[in-house]
């Protein structure tokens, strides 16, 4: 039997004929945009985990299957429709940290328990887009800034950071492309 899914935020809206469960579902909750995610109608996402910041947005569009997909986003994931995820999926479209040593050091500082009220620094952030009917294996990471094309295949285990064409075919860590759809 499936996680029981937990009270769906008023932000988050979901078609009727959708179906989601996992009990971390909204752990990591804390868009306060509106919407903040929309579901269409007959997906079927099973044991998922939606981490959004305070500004992030994620549309789904109809006929998604995920399982064990997670979603890390302080901007904006966008997937289109017709697209499965098979098993452990990330899609990050943040780095959550500042890349530069420094700047890491006062991050760290700013969200330390004994922080001193100090800003975290800007942190960079980039929308991923999905187009439809694209295919996605799994053990999968796709990183900030990408856009899959539409009918795209990507193999186990690939590291996105680059766009994909659509009706590519990719593998690898970084993933390249291997052939055509």
């Amino acid at each position: 039997m499936a996680d029981p899914v937990p009270a769906i935020p008023s932000n988050v809206h979901v078609a009727a004929s959708s179906v989601l469960s996992g009990s971390q579902l909204f752990r990591r909750f804390f868009s306060e945009r509106d919407p903040a995610v929309t579901i269409g109608a007959q997906c079927h996402l099973e044991d998922i985990q939606l981490a959004l910041g305070k500004r992030a947005r994620v549309t789904i569009g109809d006929h998604v299957y995920a399982a064990g997909l997670m979603i890390l986003s302080e901007h904006e994931v966008q997937i289109g429709r017709r697209v499965i995820f098979s098993f452990h999926v990330v899609i990050a479209d943040s780095d959550f940290h500042p890349l530069d040593p420094a700047q890491r050091v006062l991050d760290a500082i700013a969200i330390s328990p004994l922080h001193t009220g100090a800003k975290r620094p800007e942190i960079g952030s980039s929308p991923v887009v999905i187009e439809d009917d694209v295919w996605i294996g799994p053990n999968v990471t796709i990183l900030k800034g990408v856009t899959i094309g539409a009918g795209a295949f990507i193999e186990p285990g690939s590291l996105i950071t680059h766009n994909v064409p659509p009706r590519a075919r990719v593998l690898g860590n970084p993933a390249q492309i291997i052939g055509e759809v």
